[in-house]
């Protein structure tokens, strides 16, 4: 069973992952600064052959002037002012298409590490959205084992079989014991055939017994669900009777004598305390503060269900840009980095096509 401190405690990236996508910006960011450097020493040495190259000409300019001063005396310093200008007028040259040269070529280099940088930070950013998709499928899947195991209590089966006030009582106290232990959930509630909730763990929180949960999705489905090895998971959705707390709520349905193919009996109905659990995934994502990164998972709908912010939960949704793809990144109109990755499922939990996502800039 995972806990809200279990999943702060876990990583969301091996060390060897981290380390490696740490190691690559590093050396990205050396590269980048050493290409700065090289090129801004290229056009200062250029700049410096070309002050050079001007005195040098200006000298050859001032020969020329002196010589025809003295006639033909002069006339072969002349011929040797002529070959310094001429000398001059090449390095000059040669400076010129050095400079371009430099400048080109640092440019490209330049281009091309920041266009590597870019990739090595948007990869980073998907393998960040798939751990904390990961984390939640895991979590979950713990969630669809937990409901069908319970389903088989003898005192869920017995209560559901005969609902007297004693095995009421007596389930009750079962589920109560069973919330002791597991934190994760709010309530668990025991459902009749009719959808009327015939007994839950909190009767002393949560004045839920007697109420009709038949026209929810989740009783519908669970109660049409074909054997004790099938499970019901529901999108996240704020719960009226629970005090419009967000939870997930996962069923299975119960069954005579507590078997996967016992003539159906009830359903019982186990609801995930969402908002903490996912609070405690998105905001244990190892984002930099300098990637100014808002972590979210989001279901099929791209509504966000989670958000390292706390913000638009349940009633925002993002406008994600998949291209067919099940992961991925690009960049919005507002040059945001978004990254995005699929739920995978995990074991016999399929998940139910949400996305980890991270928006990162802006």
């Amino acid at each position: 069973m995972l806990t809200a401190l279990d999943l702060k405690k876990s990583p969301v990236l091996a060390p060897s992952q981290a380390a490696n996508a740490e190691d690559e910006t590093d050396v990205a960011a050396l590269i980048a600064r050493l290409t700065g450097e090289v090129n801004q020493i290229a056009c200062e040495k250029t700049k410096s052959i070309q002050q050079i190259t001007n005195q040098m000409k200006m000298l050859a300019l001032n020969a020329l002037i002196e010589s025809s001063r003295v006639g033909a005396q002069g006339a072969g310093f002349a011929v040797v002012a002529q070959e310094v200008r001429a000398v001059g007028q090449q390095v000059e040259t040669i400076a010129r298409e050095l400079e371009s040269h430099l400048t080109t070529r640092t440019g490209n280099l330049k281009s091309s590490i920041e266009r590597m940088t870019d990739r090595a930070r948007g990869e980073r950013m998907v393998d960040l959205s798939l751990n904390a998709i990961e984390l939640i499928d895991r979590n979950l899947y713990e969630r669809t084992c937990d409901v069908r195991w319970w389903a088989t209590d003898s005192a869920v089966v017995d209560c559901a079989a005969t609902p007297t006030a004693a095995t009421v009582s007596h389930v009750s106290e079962r589920l109560a014991v069973i919330l002791s232990a597991y934190t994760v959930y709010l309530d668990l509630w025991l459902c009749d055939l009719d959808g009327k909730v015939i007994a839950n763990g909190r009767a002393d929180r949560f004045k839920v017994v007697g109420q009709s949960v038949a026209d929810t999705r989740w009783y519908r489905e669970a109660r049409g669900l074909r054997s004790g090895d099938d499970y019901v998971a529901g999108d996240i959705e704020c719960q009226p009777l629970l005090g419009n707390a967000q939870v997930a709520t996962y069923c299975a349905s119960v069954r005579e004598h507590g078997k996967a193919h016992g003539k159906p009996l009830g359903v019982l109905a186990i609801h995930f305390d969402w908002e903490a659990q996912a609070r405690a995934i998105v905001q244990g994502v190892r984002v930099g503060a300098a990637d100014q990164a808002r972590v979210l998972l989001v279901d099929s709908n791209f509504r966000i269900i989670a958000a390292s912010d706390g913000q638009g939960i349940l009633s925002e949704r993002l406008a994600l840009k998949l291209d067919g793809k099940p992961s991925g990144f690009y960049q919005d109109a507002s040059k945001r980095l978004i990254a995005f990755h699929a739920t995978p499922g995990y074991e016999t939990y399929r998940g139910l096509g949400w996305y980890g996502v991270i928006v990162s800039g802006g």
